[in-house]
């Protein structure tokens, strides 16, 4: 009852105020296992976006396994700005996050995180600075860190995101984030089932800002985000968007190749000039390893761009919809 009454207060106050200048603002957050926080969430954002003329919240459930579907579907029915779509199963954050970007109605997207660890009366903040022309705005966190392997994993993902966006905007990247919802256009087409909507915004944007706000501890668990998943994020990311692993294998082919043509210089000129003769089998042993390890990890690179056409000519979509809460509606009514 709370929750309601306190939501409907904030609707009629923003419907009571001429804003016919804001733009209509998207928060576009993806779900998983987070039913208890879904109604806080809600009223915040509310909340938040309050002053401004038109808001909406998509919310983007990415296979939970807690009934959040089911609290999303509430919160729709007793409110219009909140629309829900439900996917087929887990496809990870940034394929929901491409679905609720599509879906997003309308000028401006911003997005966040379901355990608030990004806090929404931050929100303000972000469309001020991206109202000062900028394409893509991020809010990074002032201080503070997630853990050492994670933060070093986390360093690792921003050094493959240099190769891709380059070393100024890699630095800018964090998971708060709002853009101009026409940037979308850039990316519309794309079918890949590896998403990384940072790099996609590359396509669209080139004016990338970043200003420090303020993260809130994470109302309840833990982040889904191991070093292993990120780590994989990085490889992932370089192979999908980046040619630079493969022009890492053609140097190290020819600094191997170089190595070999001294290896061969040292062993004749050993030979011919000082009648020194090489142990055989141990150095021919070793020339055979190291010049394995070179191929077999060009090969490897080779193979992980093989992957990735194999998966494009399967046409394996990034996502599917199950079900939203429009159709839920329509099917009550």
């Amino acid at each position: 009852m709370f929750l309601e009454s306190e939501l409907s207060r904030v609707k009629r106050s923003a419907t009571e105020t001429d804003k016919s200048t804001e733009p209509g603002i998207s928060v576009v957050i993806p779900v998983y296992n987070s039913a208890l926080i879904l109604p806080e969430l809600a009223t915040r954002l509310a909340t938040g976006l309050a002053p401004l003329r038109q808001f909406e919240i998509v919310l983007i459930n990415d296979g939970s396994l807690d009934g959040s579907w089911n609290v999303i579907t509430e919160l729709a029915t007793r409110h219009d700005w909140v629309r829900g779509i439900n996917l087929m199963r887990n496809y990870g954050q940034h394929n929901a996050l491409l679905c609720g970007i599509r879906a997003a109605q309308y000028d401006v997207i911003v997005i966040m995180d379901d355990d608030l660890q990004h806090p929404p009366e931050e929100i303000p903040r972000l469309l001020e600075k991206l109202a000062d022309g900028y394409d893509v705005v991020y809010g990074t966190r002032q201080e503070g860190h997630n853990g050492l392997w994670r933060d070093v994993a986390a360093q690792l993902t921003k050094l493959a995101l240099q190769s891709v966006l380059g070393a100024e905007t890699a630095g800018k990247v964090s998971p708060f984030r709002a853009f101009r919802t026409q940037l979308r256009d850039a990316f519309a087409t794309y079918q890949g089932s590896f998403v990384s909507i940072d790099v996609l915004l590359t396509w669209g944007g080139h004016r990338f800002a970043a200003i420090p706000v303020r993260y809130d501890p994470r109302l309840s668990g833990k982040s889904r985000y191991t070093f292993r998943k990120l780590l994989t994020h990085a490889l992932n990311m370089m192979t999908g968007f980046s040619t630079l692993p493969l022009q890492m294998a053609t140097l190290v082919g020819f600094a191997f190749t170089f190595l070999g043509i001294l290896g061969l210089v040292w062993v004749v000129g050993g030979y011919f000039i000082r009648g020194v003769t090489v142990p055989g089998f141990t150095f021919l042993a070793s020339i055979i390893i190291i010049f394995s390890g070179a191929q077999l990890f060009a090969l490897g690179i080779i193979g992980e761009y093989l992957a990735r056409v194999h998966f494009r000519i399967m046409d394996k979509p990034a996502y599917v919809i199950l079900a939203t809460t429009a159709d839920a509606q329509q099917g009550s009514a």
